[in-house]
């Protein structure tokens, strides 16, 4: 397999990756300049995300009408372009559209490059792949946070944006050399009205979960856009079961394999959504810690995270799917208790070893559930799972980000008190690491040889 493509590819992931990260570590400076709180810039991270949720579903057909490459670099421009509005932010409502710009163009970089190699790498080398996809964008979390708490403690949190202009003129320039335009003869018909209501149901339940707890809205109107969400998405569900090529087509959910790796990687998006958000405000509000600071803490995961990526092909062929998804799931819920217990006193270098350990195992779970999805989907159905899995995991990471701000303005709430302290944070991460155990459970469910097409093997492992 030719390492080239995914390589490339991994720009974009390298620029959306570091993008997330930094602004994990720079909240508190963001919120202080433009007038906000950092609980408030959740939905600033929630815009991203359902962005990505409104037009992922679209993005298989756009590659198809349009071509891949084409389509890529439009898409990098976009980022770009969002990356820039948010530098020139000065408002909480500038910068939460800023970045739902940056996630329209984000909505299309990762899914049609994901979905480039699974049209175009045989089933049993698709680890590999993904593997060889995703370890350069595993830099960007590694440079994030230090490089962004770096410059928004000495310099100024607008340059974490304006960083990705370079990134993406790089990634636009090779993608024009290597990327193949390929395009399909004959593209589905868009679902233009399962559009409008699954991009609907997306944005208003996305907005309602997050605005529950933002002392800006009463809570009423969180609860009746997250209803109306609702009632939409149901809606949705009754057309794409009697439309012939609906936008998202549900009628996958009937594979097992598939439905097994969406239901428990919402339980454990949720997790890991929350976390990026609590983890860096927690360092810097009950620690102490500058954003820099917090950076070259939180980086750690990441290193684990690198490292998995060397060992993944040979763990998913030596023990196949289902243990070390289990492990992983596991490891990952503990390492969330772990930071529902840490203390200014806590050793900092057992609060590292925590983190690169548990970044080794979230990584194993990125990349062999990535291919796992499609271990029983068909080549003719691979857009349709490729896309419902990316829509739904980044509508879940929305909710974590939401779940994980409201739970903390909840325990917040009940003990009272002018500001955030240490035991809401940790109640939040308890609870937050709850749900992540959900995914531990379902993956146990799986038969001992699941997604043995993947590893040139039907033995059971």
């Amino acid at each position: 397999m030719s390492r080239t493509i995914p390589l490339i590819l991994a720009t974009a992931l390298f620029m959306e990756n570091m993008d997330a990260t930094v602004i994990a570590t720079s909240l508190v400076a963001i919120a202080s300049d433009i007038g906000t709180d950092p609980i408030s810039l959740k939905l600033a991270l929630t815009a991203y995300l359902v962005a990505l949720a409104i037009f992922i579903p679209i993005s298989s057909w756009m590659a198809d009408r349009f071509g891949a490459r084409r389509v890529f670099r439009v898409a990098m421009l976009v980022f770009m372009c969002g990356s820039v509005a948010c530098a020139l932010s000065s408002s909480l409502a500038q910068f939460v559209g800023a970045r739902f710009v940056q996630g329209m163009g984000g909505a299309m970089m990762g899914p049609v490059a994901r979905l480039v190699l699974v049209r175009s790498t045989p089933r049993h080398q698709l680890v590999n792949a993904m593997a060889w996809l995703t370890i350069p964008a595993l830099i960007g979390p590694i440079v994030g946070p230090p490089f962004g708490g770096f410059l928004t403690t000495f310099f100024s949190w607008h340059w974490i944006f304006i960083i990705n202009v370079p990134i993406g003129i790089l990634g636009m320039v090779l993608v024009g050399f290597v990327l193949p335009n390929e395009t399909r003869n004959a593209p589905r018909a868009i679902d233009r009205k399962g559009f409008v209501l699954a991009g609907s149901a997306f944005a208003l339940f996305a907005f309602g979960c997050s605005v529950m707890s933002l002392p800006a809205l009463p809570p009423a109107v969180g609860a009746v856009s997250a209803a109306a969400g609702v009632g939409i998405g149901l809606i949705y569900v009754r057309h794409a079961l009697g439309t012939s090529n609906p936008l998202l087509d549900l009628r996958l959910l009937r594979f097992p394999i598939f439905r097994t790796s969406v239901v428990a990687g919402t339980f454990f998006r949720l997790g890991q959504g929350a976390t990026p958000f609590l983890f860096p405000l927690m360092l810097q509000i009950r620690f102490g810690m500058t954003p820099f600071e917090s950076g070259m803490v939180t980086f750690a995961s990441a290193i684990g995270a690198l490292v998995a990526k060397f060992m993944a092909n040979w763990m998913f062929r030596r023990f196949g799917f289902k243990y070390p998804l289990v492990i992983s799931t596991l490891v990952a819920a503990l390492g969330i208790v772990a930071m529902g217990t840490y203390v200014p006193e806590t050793p900092l270098v057992l609060i590292l070893g925590v983190l690169v350990f548990t970044g080794f195992w979230q990584s194993m779970y990125w990349t062999g559930s990535n291919a796992f999805t499609f271990a029983d989907i068909e080549d003719k159905d691979a857009g349709q799972a490729n896309t419902i899995s990316q829509v739904w995991g980044q509508l879940m990471f929305a909710m974590g980000v939401a779940l994980g701000g409201g739970l903390l303005e909840l325990a917040h709430t009940l003990r009272g008190g002018e500001m955030l302290a240490l035991v809401d944070f940790h109640i939040a991460f308890l609870m937050v690491a709850a749900v992540g155990f959900l995914a531990t459970i379902l993956f146990l469910r799986l038969p001992n040889n699941a997604g043995h097409q993947l590893t040139g093997s039907g033995e059971a492992h």
